[in-house]
């Protein structure tokens, strides 16, 4: 049988296609060249990758949660005047960060709180476990977040989550809806002469009288270094505070007032400024650049802690540190500008023990008023800025001792035939003279210090134990309103008298600032957590019918407020003395 077909038809056949098919191929690779070559100019010009984030991620991207950090003993042993033990924060294995997945972020939660991860638009924030190329790209100023103009969907879906998980062990509140957080977001911005909120007011620091403005003061920054950051008033700031007590997890309990169920929270926002210029708004990044490479040593009782946390708050809101503490030392470490933080406790800052001196016996303890505190002069020199308190534990059972002998000592006096020489006012002045002369004559430290003064306690009607209260106090005191406080004046003399005769020994090339807050504070009775110590469902907030006030804390701070304003007065120290040196050099 033969083919119909001629001979080399086949080849033929083959040869005449081949044309056609190398013409596709030419025509599909020049095609794929020019959508190539467009695709790369768009991706220039709009880069895929952020689209592709945000459609894969969308909300989730910007509701990175921080894990549960609660230590596992966070215990503040409190003695009514103070908290003083080395368990108030945690530290070592006590403390670590543990991956937390998204679920659950609307049910019950029992092993812990979950947070917002706050970030800074420029701060790498390292989440253990996690994406670490996740950055969010903006946030309110209290940590939550913040939704681009136009971005309806974004809003729609975080308008269907809760910010925070609600805790039923611990009692942390859900907050507002973030629907209601931008309504009052938009409010203050459209505010201008007249803000939302209650009427702001002004209030004396000591030389004005408190009365009512329609204009919040400016708060930029100013360039006079030379002026009195302690003299001026205090104002209603409507942007409220830097923080919340759901956005930062370093809070102790007893001084996260809203969480123990406080009503009111005016007091969150009252903010200090100075007559002859301003004191700006807490700036976390200005901080850590400035503390670029440096380490800030917060040393002192539980109120020097208090403070601390406080740094730890404002901080959190741009990044998130590495806990590299132990129980000696707390450290923070702040990864973008090697930052560190570090807390030690001295509840004295100078020498104790418990050993028999003389007639007093084993138990008591002995403050030798002479000699600093070896757990953390040791340590000076490693630190670039210090700062230094005291002074509450001088109310507590005490023997003094100077040069090896018994001078005095505070509800400790067995033998009345023999006569003290101080009282522990003056005991208090001696210790801030040793600390200071120690500071001043390191031959190591070249470093700034700061010392604290005395935070005024707000007691009344009796001391912490004799029915002293602060109940029901939700704004600043009036001047007519101020009580002298013979004990507060007392204290705040000798401390100041002390430093002085401290720093007239100056050696070493350091610098020593006293930071006068007693006076300023006197006016903030509102800001301690009072009744709202505890979590106590059935604690007693209110007076009894026989007048007795419930049990109470008018010494520590609640957070976020007042105390914030310590570290505003810190940045601007530390700024006049870094800034000031570099102008100089250059």
């Amino acid at each position: 049988m033969t083919s119909d077909w001629p001979k080399g038809s086949v080849t033929m056949a083959a040869s005449a296609a081949f044309p056609q098919s190398l013409a596709y191929i030419t025509a599909s690779v020049a095609g794929l060249a020019v959508f190539l070559f467009l695709s790369s100019l768009l991706l220039v010009s709009n880069p895929l990758s952020s689209t592709v984030q945000e459609y894969f991620y969308k909300v989730d991207t910007l509701k990175v949660i921080l894990p549960a950090v609660i230590p596992k003993n966070q215990t503040d042993t409190y003695s009514n005047v103070d908290a003083g033990d080395n368990k108030s924060l945690p530290s070592g294995s006590d403390f670590e960060l543990k991956p937390t997945s998204l679920s659950g972020i609307n049910g019950s939660v029992s092993e812990g709180v979950r947070y917002y991860l706050p970030s800074g638009s420029e701060s790498n924030v390292e989440v253990p476990n996690s994406n670490k190329e996740l950055r969010e790209d903006s946030m309110k100023k209290d940590g939550h977040v913040q939704v681009p103009a136009g971005n309806t969907e974004m809003k729609e879906e975080l308008q269907k989550n809760d910010r925070v998980a609600d805790v039923k062990d611990l009692g942390i509140k859900n907050p507002a809806s973030v629907d209601e957080e931008l309504a009052k977001g938009a409010k203050v911005s459209e505010a201008s002469s007249v803000p939302s909120g209650p009427d702001p007011k002004l209030k004396s620091g000591g030389e004005t009288s408190y009365a009512a403005s329609q204009e919040v003061p400016t708060m930029t920054g100013s360039d006079d270094s030379g002026c009195d950051l302690f003299k001026g008033t205090w104002f209603y700031d409507p942007l409220g505070p830097m923080y919340t007590n759901n956005s930062c997890p370093v809070i102790t309990r007893m001084q996260n007032c809203q969480g123990n169920g406080r009503p009111d929270r005016e007091y969150e926002s009252y903010r200090w400024k100075p007559s002859q210029c301003d004191l700006p708004r807490f700036d976390a990044k200005k901080f850590l650049e400035l503390m670029r490479g440096k380490t800030i040593a917060f040393i002192g009782d539980s109120v020097a802690r208090n403070q601390m946390e406080s740094l730890l708050c404002l901080l959190w809101q741009v990044e998130v540190p590495r806990n590299q503490g132990n129980r000696r030392m707390h450290r923070y470490y702040f990864r973008s500008t090697s930052t560190k933080i570090v807390r030690m406790w001295s509840s004295w800052l100078v020498h104790q023990t418990p050993e028999a001196i003389d007639f007093a016996p084993e138990g008591v303890t002995k403050v030798h008023l002479d000699t600093p505190d070896e757990n953390f002069m040791e340590f000076v020199p490693t630190f670039d800025v210090v700062v230094l308190s005291s002074g509450h534990w001088f109310a507590k059972q005490s023997v003094y001792v100077l040069n090896n002998e018994i001078v005095g000592g505070r509800l400790w006096w067995p033998d009345k035939s023999r006569e003290a020489k101080i009282n522990n006012i003056e005991a208090f002045g001696a210790s801030v003279e040793n600390i200071v002369a120690s500071i001043v004559t390191h031959p190591n430290f070249t470093g700034l210090a700061i010392l604290r003064s005395y935070s005024p306690s707000h007691y009344e009607g009796g001391a912490w134990d004799t029915g002293g209260s602060c109940t029901g106090k939700t704004r600043p005191l009036e001047p007519e309103q101020m009580v002298k406080n013979d004990n507060i004046d007392k204290m705040h003399e000798k401390q100041m008298t002390g430093f002085l005769r401290g720093i007239q020994k100056k050696s070493n090339k350091s610098k020593f600032v006293m930071m006068d807050i007693t006076g300023v504070f006197s006016y903030r009775h509102d800001g301690h957590p009072g009744p709202f110590r505890s979590l106590d469902p059935n604690k007693r907030t209110q007076f009894g019918p026989d007048g007795k006030p419930p049990p109470q804390d008018c010494l520590h701070w609640c957070m976020p407020g007042p105390v914030d304003t310590w570290n505003e007065l810190v940045l601007e120290i530390i700024r006049r003395e870094y800034e000031g040196k570099k102008s100089s050099s250059s």
